[in-house]
C-alpha cells in the first residue's frame, strides 16, 4: 500500500457532514465551524473563498476546493458582500447576530439554503465536512498548504456527479456510502493536486518514484507491525544499510525509523477512536510489543496518553 493510500486507509470520514446548497446572490457565508478538513465545489453558478489571511480565490464549476481548518474563512457569491450567515461548530448555522437559521434554510434531505428551485442567477454548492480530527488526516494535513483549489480542467473522475446523485437518496447503510464516497473524492482530488508543478509536494509522496526509498516506504506502509530495522530495509531494498538511510532521509526528511515510528503512532492514535480498540489490541496492530510500550511512545511523541487521546476524540 502507498503512504497515500495508507494516510487515507482504516477509520476514517464516519457520519461526515455532506450538503447541497442553493443560494441566491447576494449571499456570504462566514465559516467558523473549526472543521479539520472540509472539500467544498460548485456545481453551477461562481463562489469566492475568502481567507482572512490571503487572496480571495474564484471558484467556477467543476473546481474543487480542499480547505485544512480550524481557521475561519468566507464563501460568497463576491469578495465585497458582508457574511449573512454564519456556521458555527456542530455546523449550526445562524445569522451574525445569533438568531438560528437551521429551520428556515432547510430545504429537504441534506439540501439547504434559500431557494427551493432551480432559479436563475442561483448557485449550487457540495460540502463535504471532516468534522472530527483523525489523526491519518492529522498527519496528511500537516503537509498541506491551507486551501487547495484544483481547476475543473486538471482533473477527470465521475465521483463529483456520482455524490450529487446519492445525495438524493434515503436508503439504508447511504450515511456509510456517502462517507466513502467522500474519503475516495479526497484521494483523487489530493492525487490530481500532488502532480501539478505548483502543488508543494511532501518529501514522501515525491519519493515514491525513487527504485529504492519507494520499496522501503511501500514495506513500511505494507507491513507497519513488522519489527524493521534499517538493515533489513536495506537488504529489502538492495542497497547498504549507510546507503539506505542517506537516501531515505534525503528524499523523505527523516531517518527510516523515525519515519516508521510517526506511522505507527498515526495509525494508533486512528485506531484508538474505534469504541471497542484496547491499548494492548491496538499496539499488536501497528508493531508495539505491549500496551505500555506503546502508551509510552505515545506519551514521549504526543505529550498525552492513548487514554488521553481517546478521551479527547470522543469528547
Amino acid at each position: 500500500m502507498d503512504p497515500l493510500a495508507r494516510l487515507l486507509d482504516g477509520p476514517r470520514a464516519r457520519d461526515a457532514f455532506l450538503l447541497r446548497s442553493i443560494l441566491t446572490p447576494p449571499w456570504s457565508l462566514r465559516i467558523e465551524d473549526r472543521a479539520p478538513l472540509t472539500v467544498a465545489s460548485v456545481v453551477r453558478g461562481e463562489a469566492w473563498l475568502v481567507p482572512d489571511d490571503d487572496a480571495a480565490v474564484r471558484l467556477g464549476p467543476g473546481d474543487v476546493a480542499v480547505i485544512r481548518g480550524p481557521h475561519p474563512y468566507t464563501v460568497a457569491d463576491d469578495p465585497a458582500t458582508p457574511p449573512r450567515v454564519v456556521i458555527h461548530p456542530g455546523q449550526r448555522c445562524a445569522t451574525p447576530e445569533g438568531e438560528s437559521l437551521s429551520a428556515a434554510m432547510a430545504l429537504g434531505l441534506r439540501t439547504w439554503g434559500d431557494r427551493t428551485d432551480d432559479a436563475a442567477g442561483a448557485t449550487e454548492l457540495f460540502t463535504g465536512v471532516y468534522e472530527f480530527e483523525g489523526e491519518i488526516n492529522g498527519r496528511l494535513s500537516r503537509v498541506l498548504p491551507q486551501r487547495i483549489v484544483l481547476p475543473a480542467d486538471a482533473w477527470d473522475s465521475p465521483l463529483l456527479p456520482l455524490l450529487g446523485e446519492e445525495l438524493h437518496r434515503d436508503a439504508p447503510g447511504q450515511q456509510a456510502l456517502l462517507d466513502r464516497l467522500l474519503d475516495l473524492l479526497l484521494t483523487a482530488v489530493l492525487r490530481a493536486w500532488f502532480s501539478r508543478p505548483e502543488a508543494e509536494v511532501p518529501g514522501w509522496y515525491r519519493a515514491q518514484g525513487d527504485p529504492v526509498v519507494g520499496a522501503a516506504l511501500r514495506l513500511l506502509h505494507g507491513e507497519p507491525a513488522h519489527p524493521w530495522t534499517v538493515a533489513e530495509l536495506a537488504a529489502r531494498t538492495g542497497v547498504s544499510r549507510a546507503a539506505l538511510a542517506r537516501r531515505f532521509s534525503d528524499l523523505v526528511g527523516e531517518p527510516p525509523m523515525t519515519y516508521l515510528t510517526d506511522l505507527r503512532l498515526a495509525l494508533a492514535a486512528d485506531l484508538l477512536r474505534e469504541p471497542d480498540a484496547t491499548v494492548a489490541a491496538v499496539a499488536r496492530q501497528v508493531g508495539y510489543g505491549s500496551a505500555f510500550a506503546l502508551s509510552a511512545a505515545f506519551k514521549r511523541e504526543r505529550g498525552i496518553s492513548p487514554q488521553e487521546h481517546r478521551a479527547a476524540g470522543f469528547g
